[in-house]
Formats: C-alpha cells, sequence, structure tokens
C-alpha cells in the first residue's frame, strides 16, 4: 500500500444541523437518550440506546449515527458525491486531497465578498473543537473524522458564492487551472444536494 497517498474525503447528505443535534447528543452522552431517539427515528443504533445507560459510542459517532440522510429501514441513502466524480472530489490531486483547503489556500475573495471563504471553512472544519467550542465531535471509533458541514440554507449559498465570480485565483496557485476544476467538482456535488434538499457533511478517510 502506498503510504504517501493522500486521504480520501466523502461528503455525506444529512437531514439535520448539528448545531440542533449536538444538545441531544450531549444529554444522551449520560443515559438520556428521549430527545435524541426523537429527533433520530430512523436511527437503528439511536433507537436502540437504553434509557439511563450511557452508550458505548463517542460524541463524534453519536452525531454521525444521528444527523445522516436514512431511509424508513435505517440505510443509508446514494452519497451525494456518488455523480459528481466521487473519486476527483475525494482525493484532490494536490496536498493531502482536501479539495476545500485547497480552495481556501488558493483564492482571494473580491470587494466586500465574505461568504465564500466562510462556508468553505466551515465545510472544512466546521467541527474541529476550536470552531464548535465543544470537544469530541471530530474523531470517532473505528478512524471516523469528522471535518465540517453546511446545513441546507448553507448549501444554496455557497453555490451562489461559487457562481457569483467575486474571487479570484491565486497567481502562484500550484495547479494550473486547479481552482476552476475544483469549483466544477464542488458545484456539481453542491448541485445534487439542492435538488436533494439535504444538507452536506464532509469526512475523511485515512
Amino acid at each position: 500500500m502506498n503510504s504517501n497517498l493522500p486521504n480520501f474525503h466523502t461528503f455525506d447528505p444529512i437531514v439535520r444541523d448539528p448545531l440542533d443535534i449536538i444538545p441531544a447528543v450531549l444529554s444522551s452522552m449520560g443515559g438520556d437518550h428521549g430527545e435524541l431517539k426523537r429527533e433520530s427515528p430512523f436511527s437503528i443504533d439511536i433507537q436502540n440506546l437504553k434509557e439511563g445507560i450511557e452508550p458505548t459510542f463517542d460524541p463524534a459517532t453519536m452525531l454521525y449515527l444521528s444527523i445522516g440522510e436514512l431511509d424508513s429501514e435505517g440505510r443509508r441513502t446514494e452519497s451525494i458525491d456518488s455523480s459528481s466524480g466521487k473519486e476527483r472530489l475525494g482525493r484532490f490531486p494536490y496536498g493531502d486531497g482536501n479539495i476545500v483547503t485547497y480552495l481556501l489556500e488558493n483564492t482571494k475573495q473580491k470587494g466586500d465578498m465574505t461568504v465564500l471563504h466562510d462556508l468553505l471553512s466551515k465545510l472544512s472544519d466546521g467541527l474541529s473543537e476550536d470552531n464548535l467550542g465543544e470537544l469530541g465531535f471530530r474523531h470517532g471509533f473505528g478512524g471516523l473524522t469528522l471535518l465540517g458541514w453546511l446545513n441546507v440554507g448553507e448549501v444554496s449559498e455557497l453555490s451562489s458564492a461559487i457562481r457569483s465570480g467575486r474571487w479570484k485565483v491565486l497567481s502562484e496557485e500550484p495547479l494550473d487551472g486547479g481552482v476552476d476544476y475544483a469549483f466544477r467538482l464542488l458545484l456539481a456535488m453542491l448541485r445534487t444536494a439542492q435538488r436533494r434538499r439535504c444538507g452536506v457533511l464532509m469526512r475523511r478517510h485515512s
């Protein structure tokens, strides 16, 4: 196995905003599962939690189990990056393979544009302790790494910000045409999320 292969990243459909669910997750960590069960009716793992007994899952895994898009039988729905170049989107050919980080490092916003970088930063690092203000929602069981997210409204906001053209490529960009290519891939994924009326969770796979 090539140890130098960049990390792989996926973009999962979510139907709940982590900020709305985290209080219920924190309660559940202490054995009070009622609210979390009400918020996650299709998650078999959440529904199987026993009242008064602390879960065996860590906070990041609990969050992941609670916010994903599931069908009525508890199965995960089709990934939103499956039809938009999953391999190209998931392992960008530069650095650690993070397409969002590449865009943040190689673009500059024009005028009073701020939402582009704000949302890209939230997507790639929103669940870090520094940004979230809560510990334990980044790393979970079995190598699970949650990076960040966008809710349904922010998916549309980011898509509009990209298409506005109120940004420019930095002259020292390392990949010729890399920013334009990255934005095309990201827009395809965001359009899928818009059609499905879901948010997006970004994960890293080492």
